[in-house]
């Protein structure tokens, strides 16, 4: 990514693909002017729902659009809230695991579904 900010991410992709600001803010469910203001950082990014259609939109991972926008995805924070002391200290955890280990764990935990499913 050669900008760093949502709302200048999202204009460079956009335009990019040659969608106008009219046709792409229909197409994620908000006004024109709202999001020019998203995309001049006068307004904060929208909800990580619109950030997932806005990712899908432009053929991008949806997650790494979710993190740019700074917010969390709703699957994510469902699990937080479903697991109130687990989920965050498994993710203290993982604090400082460099990308290897993170997929290893990532497997490990895939191995151990797939046993329980079996």
């Amino acid at each position: 990514m050669r900008t760093t900010t949502f709302g200048a991410r999202l204009r460079e992709r956009r335009m990019e693909k040659r969608i106008t600001l009219r046709k792409f803010a229909g197409m994620i469910g908000v006004s024109p002017t709202y999001l020019s203001q998203v995309e001049k950082g006068h307004f904060n990014p929208p909800t990580a729902n619109r950030v997932r259609r806005i990712a899908k939109i432009l053929g991008e991972d949806a997650d790494l659009w979710i993190a740019l926008a700074d917010r969390v995805p709703e699957d994510v924070d469902g699990m937080v809230k479903r697991h109130p002391k687990d989920m965050p200290e498994l993710m203290r955890l993982v604090i400082g695991s460099t990308p290897g280990e993170f997929q290893a764990i990532k497997e490990a935990v895939r191995n151990i579904r797939k046993l329980n499913v079996a």
